[in-house]
């Protein structure tokens, strides 16, 4: 009997430790933040480490073929990036920065955006506060995001992501009339968003590098 007993502790304390191997890592990579208060970025979710980086399915649906290529080199620079994780991190990242450009929060844009898209935004504002201008902006759903390109270059990846969305985009003066834009109807938005971030730097978090229309 003392034996059995001895033979299941073992048992139970092997098991424990495969428990802790599987659930206790963690990746150490998070994407874009996903509320202004946290800027770590979206959690990290525990998975199995990469041996052959390379072979690791894409998801097609999300992915556009010319990306693929950029991807895996990202992937093998980076093994603990995920695609999916990615974009939904990019997703709250887009709404996030139209947002903050919506309401003009600059202290926002200043950690979500590097310089050259971050100024451009500060122009824009600075002339929409001159005119008397005030965006009443809201995104309504984002239909799609698709990856279009990735790359790494000199230890820095950069990866576009398409975003198909519609917005409610109304234009109110200084005293809250509209001007422009409608109370009913929702514009497709079709644009091309690239994040940079810096592999090596310490820092998981992916900055808004450049914007375009699809």
């Amino acid at each position: 009997m003392v034996v059995f007993v001895v033979l299941l502790a073992m048992v139970a304390a092997f098991l424990a430790m495969r428990l802790y191997a599987v659930l206790g890592k963690r990746t150490g990579h998070e994407p874009l933040p996903r509320a202004a208060e946290e800027r770590v970025g979206a959690p990290s979710v525990a998975r199995p480490i990469e041996v052959t980086p390379e072979a690791r399915v894409l998801g097609p649906r999300h992915v556009d073929s010319g990306a693929e290529a950029g991807l895996r080199a990202l992937i093998a620079a980076d093994p603990s990036f995920d695609v999916a994780q990615f974009l939904d991190g990019a997703k709250s990242a887009y709404r996030m920065i139209l947002e903050a450009f919506w309401k003009g929060d600059e202290a926002t844009l200043e950690w979500l955006t590097e310089r050259d898209v971050r100024e451009a935004f500060a122009q824009a504002i600075a002339e929409r506060n001159a005119a008397g201008h005030v965006l009443d902006n809201r995104l309504v759903t984002i239909e799609r995001a698709v990856v279009t390109e990735a790359s790494v270059e000199g230890g820095v990846a950069r990866v576009a992501v398409r975003f198909d969305a519609d917005i409610a985009a109304i234009t109110r003066d200084a005293d809250g009339n509209m001007i422009a834009g409608s109370l009913s109807d929702a514009v497709e938005t079709h644009d091309v968003w690239t994040f940079l971030r810096v592999l090596k730097s310490g820092d998981p978090n992916w900055k808004l590098a450049d914007t375009d229309e699809a």
